[in-house]
C-alpha cells in the first residue's frame, strides 16, 4: 500500500527550512512497535531516518532523541511523509503538533550549528 516516494505536498512545501546533516540515534514508537533508527539530517520541521526499512506514508510515530551536546531528550510526534524505493533505505518524517519546549530545543541546536559554521574559516 506504499505510495512511492512522495506525499500530497510538494518537495518545496515540505522543505521550507534548511536541513543540516547529523548522526544521532532516534527511538521510534508506533502503537505496536519500538525501533531505534539513525537520523541523517534535521530541520525545524522534521528529520530524515537513514538505513531503515521505511514505514508506509502517513504512519504516525512518536520519536525521542537527544541532540548532540544536549542532555535533555526531545520528544515529538511525527508523520512519515516520504520514503525511498526498496533499494534506498530511508524515510522522511515531519514533526506534528510540536510542543514549544521541543521546538525551542531544536531551534537552539540549529542556531549552535549555524554559529559554529560561521565561525569556521573558509579553506578557499
Amino acid at each position: 500500500m506504499s505510495q512511492g516516494n512522495s506525499s500530497s505536498g510538494s518537495v518545496r512545501d515540505r522543505r521550507q527550512t534548511a536541513r543540516i546533516p547529523l548522526e544521532m540515534w532516534v527511538e521510534e514508537r508506533t502503537e505496536r512497535d519500538r525501533y531505534f533508527r539513525r537520523a541523517g539530517n534535521l530541520s525545524r520541521g522534521g528529520l530524515r531516518l537513514d538505513h531503515t526499512i521505511p514505514l508506509p506514508l502517513g504512519t504516525q510515530v512518536n520519536l525521542t532523541f537527544t541532540l548532540p551536546g544536549d542532555s535533555v531528550p526531545v520528544q515529538v510526534a511525527a508523520e512519515i511523509v516520504s520514503n525511498a524505493g526498496p533499494d534506498d533505505l530511508r524515510m522522511g518524517v515531519k514533526f506534528v503538533n510540536l510542543k514549544a519546549e521541543a521546538q525551542a530545543q531544536i531551534d537552539a541546536y540549529l542556531a549552535r550549528v549555524a554559529a559554529a559554521e560561521r565561525a569556521q574559516p573558509t579553506s578557499r
